[in-house]
């Protein structure tokens, strides 16, 4: 009888198990299915796939991790897969992914996150990142591929360590990232600004307030929660929306600055406490610093190409890695003041910026303090909403169905898509015509996004974290964007009934 052969685990056999998915924003699942097993198994296949490709022989690996009741027990796998590995966890507390990046990619060491960033907190997840920067979709089957190796006895049945794993003392690396602002913008920068620092859940809570006010401002803690709020700055919820209107109201605030869970998108909110939109918030920041490549996605609002304010603009897939292969791509064109950001307003640099005679060195990730600053900076002594006005009309809006599994997506869009390109349109045409015109243009880079006669834009996309489908809409004027756009979800929500 021939020995029977057993296939050894891969990461990509690890996520089909699980069902803890792998992609552009790293591994994200439910709490109940991140066991220490699978946080384990995915760590080991990120330093074996660095391994591999000459970035990692042992030597430290930076962790942190947001504020999820669920993330010190990740955290405490993630720190016990290092140690297996070889090699010594420096565990970087609770702050912002941006700053974890900014003292891993300074170290040239490895690092992960452990951050559900935006999404409830019974998900959760893992960020990876190289020596230098972002795991990159080109990094995907690498890693997937990896065999693991878990020794014996170290799980229980339940797939949860057997000896209980614990973190090493922590290294500060909040009072570089304060450095770096304030070495930038310098100390008088906001000086006779009164802003409103909304903490609620946000890892960097204390840190965004702390640089304000080491920028000169007055800042005012506001809104601090003891448990999780899972803020999206792409879909703001309505009680943030009249929170920040009665905080403008009750303080007199000239700006109320927030972020997400892992505090790398942001929130700014003008003197009035109207929330600016991401997309918007980083045409304002790219200016002010004076760029020259301008790198977004194709959700991202189009006033960055109608403001004629850059030299060069790319539109990309939706995900900080296709901005980041684009900027990359920009550079070895010879381009210089090469930027981008996302709709959800995280801003990353690939160059080098100087301003006056001061150095904002590179940090190709996802940041948030740095638009909301830059902003607020520019406007020197005017009001936010003064630099909106300076600006093409031009709105986008965004919402979701939630809770919308994604074999429900994909059926939808099988339907919208099949056939030839003149069946396509006709078929958009004949579900989504009477929202705001004829569907005069389809672009399928991510999602489905229609162009239609009255020059307004609708695009469906499915989340690629979250069991989500994704509006965005774009008009002259929010009143409109925001119509559309319901308009657009419940013409899904019919389809999906009719069994589209």
């Amino acid at each position: 009888m021939e020995p029977t052969t057993i296939a050894p685990l891969t990461v990509d056999a690890l996520m089909s198990q699980s069902g803890v998915q792998f992609g552009t924003s790293g591994a994200r699942g439910m709490v109940v299915a991140m066991t220490d097993r699978v946080c384990y198994g995915y760590t080991q296949g990120f330093l074996q796939y660095l391994r591999e490709i000459g970035e990692f022989s042992g030597g430290r690996v930076a962790l942190a991790g947001d504020l999820r009741p669920s993330s010190p027990r990740i955290l405490a796998a993630c720190a016990q897969a290092i140690r297996d590995m070889g090699a010594e966890p420096v565990f970087c507390g609770y702050v912002p992914t941006p700053a974890l990046a900014l003292y891993a990619f300074g170290q040239a060491i490895p690092s992960l996150m452990v951050t559900g960033s935006h999404i409830p907190d019974d998900r959760n997840g893992i960020k990876f990142y190289r020596p230098a920067g972002e795991v990159l979709k080109s990094d995907e089957g690498g890693m997937k591929r990896q065999a693991l190796d878990f020794a014996p006895g170290t799980f229980d049945g339940d797939g949860m360590l057997i000896t209980p794993a614990s973190l090493p003392a922590m290294t500060d690396v909040t009072a570089a990232y304060v450095a770096r602002y304030v070495a930038f913008f310098g100390r008088r920068a906001l000086a006779g600004r009164t802003i409103g620092v909304y903490q609620h859940s946000a890892v960097g809570r204390d840190v965004v307030l702390q640089i304000v006010e080491a920028l000169g401002a007055k800042g005012v803690a506001i809104g601090r929660s003891t448990r999780f709020i899972p803020v999206d700055t792409e879909a703001i919820r309505p009680e943030d929306v009249v929170l920040a209107r009665d905080w403008a109201a009750e303080y007199g605030f000239d700006a109320i600055v927030s972020t997400d869970g892992d505090s790398d998108r942001p929130l700014l909110a003008d003197h009035t406490g109207e929330w600016l939109r991401g997309d918007v918030l980083g045409v304002l920041c790219a200016r002010a610093l004076g760029a020259g490549t301008v790198v977004t996605p194709v959700s991202s609002n189009t006033v960055l190409e109608r403001s004629a304010a850059f030299g060069h603009t790319m539109r990309t897939r939706i995900g900080s890695p296709y901005v980041i292969d684009a900027m990359n791509a920009a550079l070895a064109a010879g381009q210089d003041k090469v930027c981008g950001y996302e709709a959800n307003g995280g801003f990353l640099l690939a160059s080098d910026f100087v301003v006056d005679g001061e150095v904002l060195p590179a940090l190709p990730t996802r940041d948030a303090v740095l638009p909301v600053i830059a902003v607020i900076a520019a406007a020197q002594g005017r009001q936010v909403r003064d630099l909106l006005s300076e600006l093409p009309p031009r709105v986008t809006y965004s919402d979701r169905i939630q809770n919308f599994a994604t074999a429900h997506s994909e059926a939808i869009f099988a339907t919208l898509l099949a056939g030839t390109q003149a069946e396509q349109w006709a078929r958009l045409d004949r579900y989504f015509g009477g929202i705001a015109g004829g569907i005069t243009g389809v672009d399928l880079t991510d999602g489905i996004r229609m162009t239609c006669a009255s020059g307004a834009v609708l695009h469906l996309r499915r989340s690629g974290n979250a069991p989500e489908l994704r509006c965005y809409s774009e008009a002259d004027d929010g009143e409109t964007a925001a119509k559309i756009n319901a308009a657009a979800l419940k013409v899904v929500q019919a389809a999906l009934s009719e069994g589209a």
